[in-house]
């Protein structure tokens, strides 16, 4: 091959991989925003008080169908069915189903120096990631929340020798005014970067905040976020499904995986509508959930046109 043809052929390909960046740059979703790689969307797991009910009449069966359902994992809220002393026979159900953990949901009172290790063992064996406490009166009122915070400190002191994750789960009640900013900022900022801020996007929707802010307030922080489809009481013409809310479920998919460090979407269904089952509500939010993380990460079909035209 001469000197010239060797030049053409090094352009042609200067070319190839300018035009192959510009596009690959510009994916754009459904809504004409830049699409998020599929591989960059953390996996969806159920919080289980979702299904409580339907848990304690057929454990093994509701398992069953949360996994033909397409989560890739659970969060527990202290039910294990027939499991409740055997944490490893607990772990081979779920890996025979295809269910990894992806946190559990644990009270303050199991996390005293009494109890702390027992606790922390029955999570590792089934290979938890992290704990996270659901809820405490402490934390919602001004003459306790001190005292609160100083608590969870001395447990997410311990609990990063353990090799776990720690946090909190907010509802409404965390997020209203306290001093200058709420209850939930001032847990934020006066514990440390690593206790996780398990946003419930539900529950801050229903208090008139906004879900995006709080992700982006507190980067790297939402490792585990709740999603769920909640709503002022005075909505009209919605339901509690995600997909069929008011929650511009996309932007807080984005936010988790641009600032939140998100790890998990822990989907959770509190309310039926409709006359539905628990499992009926959960696959139609599922649904919901995967129609949007379809959107922001299509590619825009005149796009690839354009591509194939060049």
């Amino acid at each position: 091959m001469s000197i010239f043809s060797r030049l053409t052929l090094f352009l042609v390909c200067v070319g190839l991989l300018s035009a192959y960046s510009a596009f690959s740059s510009s994916y754009l979703d459904s809504k004409g925003k830049k699409a998020i790689e599929p591989e960059n969307i953390p996996p969806v797991s159920i919080q289980l008080w979702s299904v409580n009910e339907t848990l304690k009449k057929d454990f093994a069966g509701t398992l069953k169908a949360i996994s033909k359902m397409g989560f890739e994992a659970v969060e527990f809220a202290g039910h294990f069915g027939p499991y409740g002393e055997d944490p490893q026979g607990l772990k081979k159900f779920l890996d025979s189903l295809h269910l990894k953990v992806s946190g559990a949901h644990v009270k303050m009172r199991d996390l005293t120096d009494d109890k702390f290790l027992n606790t922390v063992r029955f999570y590792q064996q089934l290979g938890t990631p992290m704990l996270i406490v659901p809820s405490d009166k402490r934390a919602e009122h001004a003459d306790t929340i001190d005292a609160f915070v100083a608590q969870v400190n001395k447990v997410a002191a311990k609990m990063r020798d353990t090799g776990m994750g720690f946090g909190f789960h907010n509802h409404d009640r965390e997020l209203v005014q306290y001093q200058n900013s709420t209850f939930w900022d001032y847990i934020a900022t006066h514990t440390a970067d690593d206790f996780i801020l398990q946003l419930d996007v539900g529950w801050t929707v229903y208090a008139g905040k906004d879900p995006v802010a709080y992700i982006n307030r507190y980067p790297n922080r939402t490792l585990t976020t709740h999603l769920k489809a909640k709503f002022p009481s005075n909505t009209k013409g919605k339901k509690p499904l995600i997909g069929q809310d008011i929650t511009n479920w996309a932007s807080v998919i984005r936010a988790c995986v641009i600032n939140g460090g998100t790890q998990w979407l822990v989907l959770e269904q509190e309310e039926y509508p409709d006359g539905l089952s628990q499992l009926e509500a959960v696959e139609k939010s599922k649904q919901g959930l995967d129609a949007v993380i379809r959107q922001i990460t299509a590619v825009k079909a005149t796009h690839l046109s354009l591509s194939s035209a060049q």
